[in-house]
């Protein structure tokens, strides 16, 4: 099985100048592990999902809907399921399947290929929202909730939550947007050996 996580537990990185998206690899506490370090709550994630579960309890269960369900699931790198944990990459992969019986790559780099590319403007809840956190595009993965807001697995040491994109952290580092087709009307499914490079097809 290939590991393809956000954060490895050895690794800190911190800004490599001001301005810049550029982060290098340093011995000391990071950038990085100091803003995650004071976001260890979701009272907003919590209070989302509750009214999800009050408000629509017939709805269907979409993507961000599902993602929903695994708030507080401690992160692990190269984690795949609920109960051993989550990367970001790994709760976006079990969410897909489990809500839109999607087959996604493991890779958030790969996944930031499916789809159809949206702007920032245009964004809707499901929408696949990728980040800059380690250096090279693509490197984080969440999904898209509405009103500037995500859920993803951030790093070692924390877990599933809710942030909003226009926080400085997030905000310097978001580096598009992909929209796949099973969150439109028809639902699709996507060949795992494929997915690098094939766009996702419907049924």
């Amino acid at each position: 099985m290939v590991l393809a996580g956000c954060a490895t537990q050895n690794e800190n990185y911190a800004l490599g100048g001001p301005g810049t998206d550029s982060l290098m690899l340093v011995g000391d506490r990071s950038h990085r592990d100091q803003y995650l370090a004071h976001v260890r709550s979701d009272p907003l994630g919590a209070y989302l999902s509750a009214q999800e579960k009050v408000s629509r309890p017939s709805a269907p269960r979409g993507l961000a809907s599902t993602a929903l369900n695994y708030l507080g699931i401690k992160y692990r790198f190269g984690g795949n399921a609920p109960d051993t944990g989550f990367d970001c990459s790994g709760l976006v992969v079990y969410a897909a399947e489990k809500s839109l019986g999607l087959k996604l790559p493991r890779r958030s780099s790969e996944m930031a290929r499916l789809g159809q590319s949206v702007k920032r403007d245009e964004l809707e809840r499901g929408d696949l929202v990728f980040f800059n956190t380690r250096g090279h595009r693509f490197s984080h993965v969440g999904i898209y909730l509405g009103e500037g807001k995500f859920v993803h697995a951030p790093s070692t040491g924390s877990r599933v939550r809710v942030e909003d994109m226009n926080i400085g952290y997030w905000k310097k580092r978001y580096n598009g947007a992909r929209r796949l087709a099973a969150n439109g009307p028809t639902h699709a499914r996507v060949s795992g050996k494929s997915a690098a490079t094939q766009k996702v097809a419907s049924k």
